[in-house]
């Protein structure tokens, strides 16, 4: 007889607050049935996607004090003033690469001998992440640069995904539309998000995908996207042919070679991934260009400081755009002037379709975690994921050693 396991779902501390759930009620009803051993309890919450009722309405209890559970999960960074001791999270908890902002979280998640369990490090033996909300973002990303577009052009109006009950209904919105001929929208990425947002802009109509040389030397009367990768935005510092593993491992010997896509491009949607090392894509100085087409930048990727000069802050869900002064390299009021780029930085984009999105994300975790995290396999995945256990760092992260010791505790 397998020993009862109890998991909680914790109600999301993070401010703003994410209305995102680990797993749908109908899911943890899936896997009640499918392992009988285990006991779900849910923390009540009056800004979840899925209500407290959906919950009970399949008889999954709901319960404020989760201190009898084993495993609890949630989506975003848990409130440092709510952690059970020595119980085991999984959540996205942004402190393997030192943001400064969740030093204090992770110092108390050792304080309290917590076992954490971070889901962007559940990766495969090649490294490739196995749960992830990156295609989320995209879809909702590229809707975000089209809304943008309407309003900055006063040709079209469409509701916030926030307001839309589900991605149906929002795709349904899009196929309205008309886009003006000759609009030229170039996506950046090749990834999980930039395939989210070439979902979103297949949906438009008579919006027609070229290559990035026609992209680049012709127009067209309807209008086009074009997807690129840093085959098309880079270059060798000594001209020597793209090579894309040399690129990953050695991004500080390329140069940026995007100029050429900013004097074409009406909508930028940038989905890629950015290491710091790499070049910018474009600077200040190029912005102020009269040839500088570029009017609207939906930016997913949201590296601020980065490769996008006029990314310079975080935007919300509640108020998703402002306009960047290309003179005088300032934020302004979102559409206060024609000449203004629009620019929508959102950094949780999945969080404006939540439903949809948990529910992808608690079929990922199905098929590829909870089976070994609920029989309590020996899985690499599981332990690669693992940043702290009983008050201490794991071994591939004595790297953080040093930043989550309290200075006063190093002077002893």
């Amino acid at each position: 007889m397998e020993k009862k396991v109890k998991v909680g779902i914790v109600r999301e501390t993070k401010t703003p607050p994410d209305r995102r759930v680990p797993l749908t009620p109908a899911q943890i009803v899936e896997l009640r049935d499918k392992y009988p051993f285990v006991e779900f309890w849910v923390q009540p919450s009056d800004i979840r996607c899925y209500t407290d009722d959906e919950y009970k309405y399949l008889k999954i209890p709901i319960h404020e004090d989760l201190s009898h559970c084993d495993i609890l999960m949630g989506v975003k960074e848990v409130d440092k003033r709510v952690f059970i001791p020595g119980k085991t999270y999984l959540f996205f908890a942004h402190v393997a690469k030192k943001q400064p902002h969740n030093l204090e979280m992770l110092r108390e998640i050792l304080r309290q001998k917590v076992r954490l369990v971070d889901y962007e490090y559940l990766t495969t033996d090649k490294g490739q992440r196995v749960v992830a909300f990156g295609r989320w973002a995209g879809i909702v990303g590229a809707y975000n640069a089209l809304r943008a577009r309407g309003i900055k052009t006063n040709r079209f109006k469409l509701k916030p995904a926030f307001q839309c009950r589900d991605l149906d209904e929002m795709w349904a919105g899009l196929r309205l539309i008309q886009l003006k001929p000759g609009l030229k929208i170039l996506v950046t990425g090749e990834g999980r998000v930039a395939s989210g947002a070439m979902e979103t802009l297949s949906v438009c109509n008579n919006l027609l995908k070229v290559s990035p040389e026609d992209f680049l030397t012709k127009e067209y009367d309807v209008p086009v996207v074009c997807q690129i990768g840093p085959q098309n935005y880079v270059k060798h510092l000594d001209g020597r042919p793209f090579d894309f593993n040399n690129f990953v491992y050695h991004p500080e010997d390329y140069l940026s070679d995007f100029k050429k896509y900013t004097k074409v491009t009406d909508v930028l949607v940038a989905a890629h991934f950015w290491d710091p090392k790499s070049p910018v894509f474009f600077t200040r100085e190029e912005v102020e260009k009269p040839d500088f087409r570029i009017s609207v930048i939906a930016d997913i990727s949201c590296d601020i400081g980065g490769p996008i000069p006029t990314t310079l802050r975080a935007t919300s869900i509640a108020d998703p755009f402002y306009s960047y002064n290309k003179t005088k390299h300032r934020e302004e009021e979102a559409f206060s002037h024609p000449e203004n780029i629009a620019v929508m930085s959102i950094d949780n984009l999945p969080g404006e379709l939540p439903r949809d999105a948990s529910s992808d994300f608690g079929k990922q975790l199905i098929e590829h975690v909870l089976p070994d995290l609920f029989l309590g396999n020996q899985s690499s995945m599981i332990q690669r994921a693992t940043i702290t256990a009983g008050g201490r760092l794991e071994p591939q992260y004595h790297y953080l050693r040093d930043w989550a010791t309290p200075e006063e505790t190093k002077a002893i």
